[in-house]
């Protein structure tokens, strides 16, 4: 059974930085593509960053230079370093993972099939 939990979200001020985590089990971590999606109050979930099963990222073109991806297949882990925040950042963040194998993953939700339950991040200005 695949399970995906987050945590690590928090309320912090404009330029503040967080970590956020996501602890996977039940599959095979290192041989799957694992993503970040965000979800602001009213707005449909988008895409952040993901990471593919040789470690290469992509990243949304606002994130990019503040945000960072990595795993640690050792700790079945997936993080996501966000520095220099800004208010519209301000989501619930959603892990995210499939079966599919792929040196760059999918930024689109319809490529994803398990989801964990969110972590909120709050930024303020």
């Amino acid at each position: 059974q695949v399970q995906l939990v987050e945590s690590g979200g928090g309320s912090v001020q404009a330029g503040g930085s967080l970590r956020l985590s996501c602890a996977a089990s039940g599959y095979t971590y290192s041989r799957r593509c694992m993503a970040w999606f965000r979800q602001a109050p009213g707005k449909e979930r988008g895409g952040v960053a993901s990471i593919g099963v040789y470690g290469a990222t992509r990243y949304i073109d606002s994130v990019k230079g503040r945000f960072t991806i990595s795993r640690d297949n050792a700790k079945n882990k997936l993080y996501l370093l966000m520095n220099s925040l800004k208010p519209e950042d301000t989501a619930m963040y959603y892990c995210a993972t499939d079966s599919s194998v792929s040196t760059y993953c999918s930024l689109t939700s319809r490529a994803y099939n398990v989801w964990g339950q969110g972590t909120q991040v709050t930024v303020s200005s």
